[in-house]
């Protein structure tokens, strides 16, 4: 895994890259600390079942300060929809692959499971999606290759 935000990922335990690497993309966000107000939407919309299982995915998981930047009325409003809040976290998924940076680079686009595009790109090294930073990207869990971005993307 590279990228600024790594360095906020626990060294060892549950929630580390080790230990990420371990668990199913659910239960392995659900360790790391940086990944808080993610698990509790995907637990809102009844995903965690569908991200811990066989995959593989590809996931764009945004931190806590990501959803910390949405206003907290219209955050409250989307977790209390479940048909929104689905639509909005299954664009942050890729299903039945594990594509690196250098793959979602080189492919320039992925379709979500949401049957949105997003737009991949490269600035200096680092994974952008749809305009946005990825944080800490390459980051593997035993399903999955997360992403880790730094905002929430829109459908």
């Amino acid at each position: 895994p590279t990228g600024p935000g790594c360095a906020s990922v626990p060294k060892d335990g549950a929630g580390s890259f080790a230990g990420m690497a371990q668990d199913p993309a659910a239960t392995a966000a659900s360790n790391n600390p940086l990944l808080s107000t993610l698990v509790t939407a995907v637990g809102k919309a009844d995903l965690g079942d569908t991200l811990n299982g066989p995959g593989p995915f590809t996931i764009f998981a945004p931190t806590n300060d990501a959803f910390a930047a949405i206003p907290p009325a219209d955050l409250e409003a989307v977790l209390a929809d479940k048909d929104l809040l689905t639509s909005i976290l299954t664009y942050h998924v890729v299903a039945g692959e594990r594509l690196s940076s250098a793959d979602l680079i080189a492919a320039g686009t992925v379709t979500t499971v949401n049957g949105e595009d997003l737009t991949i790109t490269d600035d200096d090294g680092t994974l952008v999606v749809n305009g946005v930073p990825s944080v800490c990207m390459d980051v593997p869990t035993a399903n999955a290759t997360v992403h880790i971005i730094g905002s929430v993307l829109m459908p």
